[in-house]
This record gives C-alpha cells, sequence and structure tokens, in this order.
C-alpha cells in the first residue's frame, strides 16, 4: 500500500541486472506458494470481488475476469521481470484450490527491504492463513534472500491486519496520516473513505518462530 512502486538495483539506481527475485516455491504445512497460473484466474477473481477486499485495497470493483486473465496471464510475471517485486499465490496442498495471493512490492535491492501485502479469500479466514502466508515469505526473504526488512501497512480500521501483524513480531512504527481511502460496499469516487496508515516493520530478529495458531487471520 506505499506509494512508491519503484525498484531500485543494489546501488539505488534503476533496477538493473543484480536485482531480482527467483522463480520460488515456498512450502508450508497446508500450503504452497507459487506462481500464479492460468488456470487459478476465475478463483482470483471470486476472491477479488469480496466486500472486505474492496473496502480495504485498490483493486478495481467489480474485479472481472479480464482483470484477473491480465493479472494471471502477464502482469504478476512483470513484477518479478521487471524487479520491482514478486507476486505468489498461496494453494492448500492437499486441494490445490487457491485461498490467497501474497504481493513483495516497493522493492529496494540496495536497502533489500519490500513491503508485503496479502488477501485470502472470505471462506479461508480465521484459520490462521494469512500469518502463515506472510510468516513464510518472512523467513525466506530473511534466510534465502538476506534482505533486511519488510514492511507491512495497514489502514486503520483493519483490525485483522493488525492481529496478522503483531502476532508475527512487527513493530508499529507510526501513523501516516490521511494516506488512503477506504471504500464502501456502492464506493463510488466521492464516497470513499480517507484513512491513516499504520506502518509496521519486520526485522530477522522480530521474526516469531513458534508456531502459528489459527484464529488470527
Amino acid at each position: 500500500m506505499s506509494s512508491s512502486d519503484t525498484a531500485t538495483g543494489p546501488s539505488g539506481s534503476a533496477a538493473g541486472s543484480a536485482c531480482g527475485f527467483p522463480d520460488i516455491t515456498i512450502n508450508t504445512d497446508r500450503l504452497v506458494l507459487r506462481a500464479l497460473e492460468p488456470e487459478d484466474a476465475p478463483a482470483l477473481a471470486e476472491m477479488l470481488n469480496d466486500e472486505l477486499v474492496h473496502q480495504w485495497t485498490t483493486v478495481p470493483h467489480p474485479y472481472t475476469a479480464a482483470d484477473a486473465h491480465a493479472w494471471v496471464h502477464g502482469r504478476a510475471a512483470r513484477e518479478r521481470d521487471s524487479c520491482r517485486g514478486l507476486v505468489l499465490g498461496a494453494v492448500e496442498f492437499l486441494t490445490q484450490r487457491l485461498i490467497g495471493t501474497v504481493r513483495l512490492r516497493a522493492t529496494d535491492w540496495r536497502l533489500r527491504s519490500t513491503e508485503a501485502q496479502v488477501v485470502v479469500a472470505p471462506w479461508a479466514r480465521g484459520e490462521g492463513y494469512a500469518g502463515e502466508i506472510v510468516h513464510a515469505v518472512a523467513q525466506w526473504l530473511f534466510e534465502d534472500q538476506k534482505f533486511e526488512r519488510m514492511e507491512l501497512r495497514t489502514a486503520a480500521g483493519n483490525t485483522p491486519a493488525q492481529q496478522v501483524a503483531q502476532k508475527l513480531g512487527a513493530i508499529s512504527e507510526g501513523v501516516l496520516r490521511s494516506s488512503w481511502l477506504v471504500r464502501g460496499a456502492d464506493a463510488t469516487p466521492d464516497r470513499e473513505t480517507r484513512s491513516d496508515l499504520i506502518v509496521w516493520s519486520l526485522l530477522p530478529e522480530d521474526l516469531l518462530v513458534e508456531d502459528l495458531e489459527p484464529g488470527w487471520s
């Protein structure tokens, strides 16, 4: 949810050949995090049309099959190819059903820092999936990619997202006042409400490693 999509290379200049995330698959006890595939598009469209996703994010509304197709068939891959970040789908290990997505964005390769955004399907909430997804990605970032900082930004009214950040061990660093727009079910440009954003940081030494309990995603 940050205002900048600029990716920087090791010297702080525009992204170059030394930057970029690998094509990666991350496994947890319940999930497989991997690149989005064409067959994910229908489930992605359904997930991103959810009322809470519409309220707290900037995804188009309604989120159409064409939007999902464009994201899965090109835009998500270009996030990695352009060094801006990484997009992964989270699927259940047993059923291979798409239950969420995670996006790393505003990546700074010189500072080894990035921002994580996670969305979980409405039917999968309350089972700890959001925390499981972000925890797995953070652990991979810090251990394998040698990153030093991951940010999360949550709207002031988005209590579940704040609980996820807290239980990961993230530290609240402050508030960006009136820096976000929250949408309602019938939102139009003149019905959006301004909101503060809480900035959370997670450093390698902050990440909690105990078992994650269901019920706080």
